[in-house]
């Protein structure tokens, strides 16, 4: 796991919350040239940046990672962090190819949900002239109404209304009851 941070404060913060998860081997960098040295020598499976303030440095390496075509690593998800999430950030963090982006403080449950959710979610790459990065569709429900379909996999857009119950209401209830999770 590779994580950077140029705040010892929030670096800090970070390690001993994946230390507590049980992550064993992370790549700590300060600064955007460490993290790019790192990426060219070793194989990460999770990288956590932070937006690195005003300079947006931390969209820029996540940009750079997915143009440089550093396999594995340029698939890697991100996880990217920031003081601030205002949309125009979000928006940006989406498209520089982070998976999810997080507003600081970060807790121990939400970092957690987030790399649960990357890792179960599991959005297919795109690869184009202009974008590099996980696909930006959350739902897949299919083509929009009165819309040719453009994919192969696209869902019929005329689902129409369920015939039977989905599923009886003690497997809705199982599904809601707390459980332990082990990583």
């Amino acid at each position: 796991m590779l994580l950077l941070e140029e705040s010892p404060m929030g670096m800090s913060i970070l390690v001993q919350i994946l230390t507590g998860f049980g992550a064993k081997t992370l790549h700590r960098c300060e600064k955007v040239e460490e993290a790019k040295d790192a990426i060219g020598k070793v194989e990460v499976d999770l990288i956590i940046c932070d937006a690195l303030g005003a300079s947006g440095a931390g969209y820029d390496f996540v940009e750079w990672l997915r143009g440089s075509r550093i396999e594995p690593n340029c698939y890697v998800p991100v996880l990217l962090t920031a003081g601030h999430t205002p949309s125009n950030a979000v928006a940006r963090a989406r498209d520089c190819g982070a998976h999810f982006v997080m507003a600081k403080p970060l807790t121990p449950i939400a970092v957690l949900e987030r790399i649960l959710w990357i890792a179960r979610e599991g959005r297919r790459f795109v690869e184009c002239d202009t974008y590099m990065g996980p696909d930006r569709r959350f739902k897949n429900e299919g083509v929009p109404s009165g819309m040719v379909g453009r994919r192969r996999d696209d869902l019929h857009g005329d689902i129409g209304q369920a015939e039977t119950p989905n599923m009886d209401q003690e497997v809705i209830d199982s599904l809601m009851k707390t459980r332990r999770v082990e990583l």
